[in-house]
């Protein structure tokens, strides 16, 4: 059934981005290294609460309620995610920002193509995350609420507003036009409602497999984490700037996944 609690969490991590990318209309020049520095950790720090509140813990959770054990569906679906992502990273063509070297497998793709999926194949577990929670109050599995999932939408539609800034002005700079750029930082966070609403769609067929896909998510974002955002986040100056933004980014998410799940 369609709700509007369903539609807003569908919508809130695309909007994030959308936001996060129409900066390109307002700052000039390249966002300042520590700004950026402190953006990547909050979005860090961000995904890891939500891959531990939000993911991991009700996973535990909803395997233990069925007499299941506990820990096994949780280590087995987040080293699923993570190995999923690693395979990936290696087969699809991108580029990292502030890298001039491409990843994958060898293409003709030009600078800003690669950019843009280097940051959808980021988006991807995100959309994941948030269908799998948002199926998980819908057929309210092991105490999951409307609430709770809506929490963690918001909680990444937060961290997608610097992500869809720290994306589009790199690649203003590659496409010389600010609506390219908008128009490339908005599309990469289309991938998320519709990860999101493809795993909605099949949660007849997947939810014996819940917990699984909740660790999963949890894992492939976790990658994400630790491939890209932290050494990103770490190389050259201002590295304390960005653990101070992963203390950020962790805080509210908990926050907000406890005061509202």
């Amino acid at each position: 059934m369609i709700t509007s609690e369903l539609v807003y969490g569908l919508l809130l991590p695309f909007l994030g981005t959308t936001l996060g990318s129409a900066m390109v209309f307002f700052l000039r020049g390249e966002m300042p290294a520590w700004v950026q520095k402190l953006l990547l950790g909050f979005a860090s720090g961000v995904m890891i609460a939500a891959s531990v509140w939000s993911l991991l813990i009700p996973s535990i959770d909803m395997t233990a309620e069925s007499g299941g054990i506990a820990w096994l569906p949780a280590v087995v679906g987040f080293l699923a995610g993570m190995f999923s992502l690693l395979l990936f990273d290696s087969l699809v063509p991108h580029l990292h920002i502030d890298s001039d070297e491409p990843e994958g497998v060898k293409s003709g793709l030009g600078r800003s193509t690669m950019l843009f999926l280097a940051v959808t194949l980021h988006n991807i577990p995100e959309g994941m995350a948030v269908g799998v929670v948002l199926a998980g109050a819908l057929t309210e599995s092991a105490g999951i609420t409307m609430a709770g999932a809506l929490a963690l939408s918001l909680g990444i539609a937060i961290q997608n507003f610097p992500e869809g800034a720290i994306v589009s002005m790199p690649l203003k700079q590659s496409v010389k036009s600010r609506w390219k750029a908008f128009a490339y930082g908005a599309g990469s966070g289309a991938v998320e409602p519709l990860a999101a609403l493809a795993t909605i769609l099949m949660i007849d067929v997947l939810q014996p497999v819940l917990p699984y896909l909740l660790a999963f998510a949890a894992g492939a974002m976790i990658y994400v984490v630790v491939e890209e955002l932290i050494p990103e986040s770490q190389s050259g100056h201002h590295s304390n700037i960005a653990t101070i933004g992963v203390a950020l980014g962790f805080a509210l998410m908990m926050m907000l996944d406890v005061a509202l799940g």
